[in-house]
């Protein structure tokens, strides 16, 4: 990869690379942003600087399945590709356990191959990733990069390898990293500017059990979130012999999600299958079991002074609907488009801000009211519950703005 030096700025400090755009984090929306930027960079003439903590095929192992909704497939693979063993998703069966009401969202009501696609972690990574080595984009693997030092023209960053300590010098500074920056001598995240001021925080009071199960009467194409007392069940189609397996998580109490994480095959599938019911038949298999405690933390502001924050680092949502990694894509797209139009300037990073304010506002509140809501055990709630899921059965426009902006945003 060639490196594009960009001029000196102003009165700079002493560093020993100068760009215009230096993004910290080289996960998907790290990568698809560093992508895109120089996709256009012949017109802008940006030079752009990735840096991240491991080597780009640390990760293509990765076996996790995340959601790509249909409009963040078109934006990647128009431009960066996407993975070809992705698995579409023709339908979401939503309903609730034990209860009444249901609503289905098919892609033939949208005219779409599907409304949106399960893809392993590591084949996104390594699509992306794949592009972005095509591109002029210098990559710093291996590499952590301290809190940054900001003047009135730009950020200097100082970045830690095993090759030695180097300084960057940027005029705009991306925080595409979950974990925030590191310090060298630090093993935990440590706090940057941004990471102070956050809007939204709350403690669902639930922990996520992952991994992928396979069931004895498959409906392929077909998802379910299915929400219990305890929390949703979402169940995504991946694959496998007789298109059988689906990624599961499954969201209920930190102490029962504990318990389960622990409990033998066998009784664990039993369980899942008293929780989830029978519309698939039996559970049969499940693998790589993990945990993780759910969670809402949204930044108040998405900019300070030269830096921006974007995808994980921005917000990080409770996974019923599947919109974290699209809502950071879609915060990549636009910051893209600012900066490649506006130049690495504060205007490029306000006008940004701006523009995400209302597909952050829109999609962070309906993700964190579903979790909320329907997790309440109350039988006047449930049922009001069921009259709102049937409801949008009656009145499709209501059901097509829902699943347009779960599937599009918000992009102006």
């Amino acid at each position: 990869m060639q490196i594009e030096t960009a001029e000196t700025i102003g009165h700079a400090p002493p560093a020993d690379y100068h760009f215009d755009i230096a993004i910290v984090g080289a996960g998907p929306v790290g990568l698809a942003l560093a992508g895109w930027l120089a996709k256009r960079s012949a017109t802008s003439r940006l030079s752009v600087a990735l840096i991240d903590a491991r080597e780009p095929g640390a990760a293509s192992a990765d076996p996790r399945a995340i959601a790509v909704s249909h409009g963040s497939r078109a934006m990647l693979e128009s431009s960066l590709g996407f993975p070809a063993d992705a698995t579409p998703i023709k339908r979401i069966h939503v309903s609730q356990r034990g209860q009444f009401g249901r609503t289905l969202i098919d892609h033939d009501e949208h005219g779409l191959p599907a409304l949106g696609y399960v893809v392993r972690y590591g084949s996104l990574v390594t699509t992306l990733a794949q592009a972005v080595s095509k591109t002029g984009v210098h990559w710093f693997t291996e590499t952590t990069a301290s809190t940054p030092l900001h003047d009135h023209e730009g950020v200097t960053l100082s970045i830690h390898s095993a090759t030695g300590d180097r300084t960057i010098r940027a005029r705009i500074l991306v925080n595409a990293e979950g974990g925030l920056y590191k310090d060298a001598d630090a093993s935990s995240a440590a706090s940057s500017d941004l990471s102070a001021e956050v809007k939204n925080t709350r403690d669902y009071g639930q922990t996520a059990i992952v991994g992928t199960v396979s069931v004895s009467s498959p409906q392929p194409g077909v998802a379910w979130e299915r929400f219990t007392p305890e929390g949703p069940i979402a169940l995504l189609p991946s694959g496998g012999a007789r298109q059988a397996d689906y990624a599961l998580v499954w969201c209920s109490a930190p102490e029962e999600a504990a318990r389960r994480s622990q409990l033998p095959d066998a009784e664990f599938l039993t369980e899942l299958g008293s929780a989830f019911g029978e519309r698939m038949g039996r559970f049969t298999r499940i693998t790589g079991r993990a945990t993780f405690p759910l969670g809402l933390n949204a930044l108040n502001a998405l900019v300070d002074r030269r830096t921006v924050a974007i995808g994980n680092a921005a917000q990080t949502l409770h996974p019923v609907a599947g919109q974290g990694l699209n809502l950071g894509l879609r915060d990549a797209h636009a910051l893209c488009d600012a900066l490649s139009t506006n130049g690495p300037t504060t205007v490029a990073l306000s006008l940004f801000a701006q523009r995400r304010a209302l597909d952050r506002r829109m999609t962070i509140g309906a993700t964190d009211t579903l979790a909320r809501l329907f997790t309440v055990d109350f039988a006047p709630l449930a049922a009001m519950r069921g009259l709102a899921l049937s409801a949008l059965e009656l009145v499709p426009p209501v059901k097509t703005v829902l699943a347009r902006q779960m599937m599009f945003g918000q992009r102006r």
